[in-house]
């Protein structure tokens, strides 16, 4: 099923309800998005999933694709949610409850990456989806402009959202390879590439299907509801037309806020560095307002080593690769630390309270108090981004 237009609740439920009507089944998994896509409408679709199927006495779990994140708290699962029972919510783990499927052998890697990589790369998903007793998942989330697959979502939500830390690593360090400049809101890229291989050698035995949205303003404008590529290549399209911004000239200042209920660590908050860095101009300022970020990893190790290292640049970064042990054994914070560098082209601030100073400007950052930081942000010569998380930002 596909929708291109925009969707009311009326209509999701309707449409929600028509599908479930179609599923003869006991036992289901959801599998949507976490709060740092809180604009997706993943919360209001999985909550409506629940309810329907569960009124007609289908049990169901609910396994938030935390990737590498931290789990979410209950305040955050009733806020995006709603008043779903706790005990129905599963957490994934990332290093430790995952299972084997396979590998992506090391020259196909070396084939889609141009050479840049020469690695075999382990499918590991959560123990929770090879759990025979479901009879359905569905995979709920939202196609947009991502900084590593290109596009996000679809069998990405699975092999990183579900998988373990060899896959997730292995992607995200090869998007860095590549360069997130020519991965971004791409379709076809070499870590997509990846999750292709993966979902044709591998997820084809699992009870997966797929529910896609685009949206615009958090309002939905596009609906994709079943299996196979050719709705994600559909969904990307729509995001394509309507989630990529051009400005007409570079940005010599741009301002982006980051929203405390979304945003607690520079690692989900730096999507205001990846998405805005191909419109701002080399010399240009970025000023992030981050009231509620706390922390710089979603994970402790990762923490430790965006604290140890810091956003230094990518030819640094690679470097430092070759010789420590820690960042080998963890390439996704490596690749993390790439993405949110501006090697030297513009600026970055973080107007973070809760972190300070002295840890921003360790990092690599520079730092600025927030009533100057709100001062700048309503100048007339500021480009003002009101969430990252919607969309990219390119000159025309």
């Amino acid at each position: 099923m596909i929708i291109e237009e925009k969707i009311n609740k009326a209509q999701l439920r309707e449409v929600i309800e028509d599908y479930c009507r179609g599923k003869d089944v006991k036992k289901v998994l959801l599998i949507p998005p976490d709060i740092s896509r809180a604009h997706s409408g993943g919360g209001v679709i999985t909550a409506l999933y629940y309810e329907i199927f569960t009124r007609s006495g289908v049990h169901v779990d609910i396994l938030p694709a935390l990737g590498s994140h931290f789990p979410m708290t209950r305040a955050e699962q009733l806020s995006f949610f709603g008043d779903i029972p706790e005990e129905r919510f599963l957490v994934h783990r990332w290093r430790d409850g995952v299972s084997d499927l396979g590998e992506v052998p090391a020259a196909f890697v070396r084939e889609v990456s141009e050479g840049l990589m020469d690695i075999s790369v382990p499918v590991q998903v959560s123990d929770y989806l090879l759990d025979p007793s479901y009879e359905l998942i569905i995979s709920i989330g939202q196609v947009v402009p991502h900084e590593v697959a290109g596009m996000a979502n679809y069998t990405k939500n699975i092999v990183v959202g579900c998988g373990g830390s060899g896959f997730i690593s292995a992607s995200h360090m090869l998007g860095a390879f590549y360069g997130i400049e020519q991965i971004l809101g791409q379709t076809d890229t070499p870590v997509r590439k990846l999750f292709d291989y993966a979902e044709e050698k591998f997820l084809q035995r699992l009870p997966l299907e797929y529910v896609l949205t685009v949206t615009e303003l958090g309002e939905i404008i596009g609906l994709y509801i079943g299996k196979g590529r050719g709705l994600f290549e559909r969904a990307a399209a729509l995001s394509a037309v309507r989630n990529i911004n051009y400005v007409e000239k570079p940005l010599e200042n741009c301002v982006v806020f980051l929203d405390e209920t979304e945003f607690h660590s520079t690692w989900i908050g730096n999507k205001s560095v990846y998405r805005t860095r191909m419109a701002i101009a080399d010399g240009g300022n970025l000023l992030v307002i981050a009231p509620g970020v706390k922390t710089f990893g979603e994970d402790p190790e990762n923490d430790r080593l965006i604290r140890k290292y810091g956003y230094c640049g990518r030819e640094r970064v690679l470097e430092l690769c070759k010789t420590e042990a820690d960042l080998q054994g963890n390439l996704s914070a490596a690749a993390h630390l790439i993405h949110g560098s501006a090697d030297g082209r513009f600026s970055v601030t973080y107007a973070a309270p809760l972190l300070g100073r002295e840890a921003i400007e360790g990092v690599g950052y520079k730092y600025m108090d927030r009533d100057e930081a709100d001062a700048i942000a309503r100048r007339e010569d500021v480009y003002y981004i009101s969430n990252p998380a919607l969309g990219l930002w390119q000159v025309k």
